[in-house]
């Protein structure tokens, strides 16, 4: 079974980027027709969203973060990661990698989650 985890520092400054890695087990991140995501969820709010690379290395972002967003991989590490350029307070949020299937006939584009990790940012 496909291990999420996501790592990176819990508080970010505004104005400076938010860097985030998760580390994948049990697959690869090369695999065919698969889905690394990026999930954000602000407290007292909803999912959200945020991008995806798939297995070939292409991405995908949301229309509202696509301006500040970058997802990139590491493919000798097994690792994907998210730097999120300028925050502001608004960008406070638990963060989640997830692991799916992409492509026709997908029934679960978010199969697997990681834990979650919290990032505030914050003076």
């Amino acid at each position: 079974q496909v291990q999420l985890q996501e790592s990176g520092p819990g508080l970010v400054k505004p104005s400076q980027t938010l860097s985030l890695t998760c580390t994948v087990s049990g697959g690869s991140i090369t695999t065919s027709y698969s889905a690394w995501n990026w999930i954000r969820q602000p407290p007292g709010k909803g999912l959200e969203w945020i991008g995806v690379i798939n297995g070939d290395g292409v991405t995908h972002y949301s229309p509202c973060l696509k301006s500040r967003t970058s997802i990139s991989r590491d493919t000798s590490k097994n690792q994907f990661s998210l730097q999120l350029s300028s925050v502001t307070p608004e960008d406070t949020a638990e963060y989640y990698c997830s692991y799916g299937c992409s492509g026709y006939g997908c029934l679960t584009p978010f199969g697997s989650w990681g834990q979650g990790t919290q990032v505030t940012v914050s003076s």
